[in-house]
């Protein structure tokens, strides 16, 4: 018997024995006064036991087949081995035409030894109130995972994730930096506008370190910006970078939910290449959203108009100043080139590097031609070893003097003797 049928009993025995009318009874137990009456007469026919439903004990009616069950649990067995409840319950119901109740299968697999029953954490104290509007602020981030398990290349996930509403929108790169935060915002942004405000981290490709030139310092930056920030604040998008992981928690919590559901998605859909996980992503993400995205809280939506295409990738791209020299040269990345317009003089120029990997050369928002430049190589000239003459020894002069002289008395003998 249980600590309520108990509680019951003890009621119930207090109408029996006529200290407690059946209306209070009914208002203290939560039930109504029919109810209490069928009780005191099985307590009084059974005795305590009477309290117990009859019901205890026995198979319910609407269990599933033993072999409905079988079939179920081979599957899950083979199929979806690692799979929690909700997501083998979604694939067998899609794939296999099995339908279960999640919370049934739930007790199964853990009966099988499939699941695990985890005790939850304790929930963050402090709790943020979502944005009213879609399009107030999106949450931006990459997540570095094994995401085809081996089948192919190690990628990298940029997630973004509306804070009002969870919409979602993701692309796989094959690093984290600022050429694929450009691109994924301009997909994003082709697809939704340009949102109100961006949440993110402190990368070094969002945010940006070191020392402000003077040019900077006169117009009033306060940091030094990255690529990624000079973008955004032409495209009038604010930036805000957060101060700890935990809080950009819904952008985190998503990339949890995806290593899980998405990585035995495009298992099962045999995803290998980074091509085939970004088109399997324009098929999944509208189903996710539709099934896992809210209503905002207000109708407005604060998303822009993106600008036309030519004007938007020159904003998104890598730019440079460099300084052009006398006869129309410039250095870039180690190389030299050569700028092919020769109309009035230039003095500076921007190099643009943009999301399809072209270069171009930029003056007063016209594009120059231009071309590299293959520097002479620089012949290292040998030093002539010079010949080294070697010192000659000291010579004794008396010595030589002598000689000399020995040698003048012997030929003026000879030439007396002749």
């Amino acid at each position: 018997m249980t600590n309520e049928e108990l509680r019951k009993l003890k009621v119930i025995e207090q109408i029996i024995e006529k200290r407690m009318k059946q209306k209070k009874a009914a208002r203290l137990l939560g039930i109504s006064v029919r109810q209490i009456i069928r009780l005191v007469k099985r307590v009084r026919r059974e005795g305590p036991k009477g309290i117990i439903h009859l019901l205890r004990g026995r198979k319910s009616n609407r269990r599933h087949d033993e072999k409905h069950k079988e079939k179920v649990m081979i599957l899950c067995r083979k199929k979806y081995e690692d799979f929690g409840p909700t997501l083998a319950q979604e694939k067998l119901e899609e794939l296999n035409h099995l339908y279960v109740n999640r919370e049934t299968l739930r007790q199964w697999m853990v009966d099988d030894g499939l699941w695990e029953v985890s005790k939850k954490g304790q929930k963050h104290l402090q709790w943020r109130e979502r944005k009213g509007s879609f399009g107030e602020m999106t949450q931006v981030d990459g997540s570095h995972h094994d995401w085809l398990e081996g089948r192919g290349p190690k990628l990298v996930l940029m997630g973004y994730i509306d804070d009002a509403t969870s919409t979602v929108f993701a692309r796989f790169f094959d690093y984290e930096g600022t050429m694929p935060a450009m691109e994924s915002f301009y997909r994003y942004s082709k697809c939704y506008g340009l949102p109100h405000s961006i949440y993110l981290d402190r990368l070094s490709a969002y945010k940006g370190s070191g020392k402000l030139s003077v040019e900077e310092e006169l117009a009033g930056q306060e940091h030094k910006r990255s690529q990624f920030e000079r973008a955004l604040e032409e495209l009038g998008v604010e930036v805000i970078h957060a101060q700890s992981p935990q809080a950009k928690g819904r952008i985190e919590r998503l990339f949890k939910t995806f290593q899980d559901r998405l990585i035995k998605e495009m298992r099962l859909a045999g995803v290998r290449t980074k091509e085939e996980a970004n088109k399997f992503l324009e098929i999944y993400l509208p189903k996710y959203n539709q099934r896992f995205s809210v209503i905002a809280r207000e109708e407005a939506n604060l998303h822009r108009s993106a600008p036309r295409h030519e004007a938007f990738v020159q904003i998104l791209s890598i730019q440079e100043k460099r300084v052009v020299r006398n006869d129309r040269t410039f250095r870039h990345e180690k190389k030299l080139y050569q700028i092919l317009d020769t109309r009035k003089p230039l003095k500076e120029i921007i190099v643009q590097e943009r999301m399809d990997g072209k270069l171009y050369v930029m003056h007063e928002g016209k594009a120059l031609r231009y071309r590299e430049l293959k520097e002479p190589v620089k012949q290292i000239q040998e030093k002539t070893k010079q010949i080294v003459k070697p010192i000659p020894e000291m010579v004794n002069i008396s010595l030589l003097w002598k000689r000399s002289n020995f040698r003048l008395k012997q030929a003026e003998e000879v030439k007396a003797a002749a």
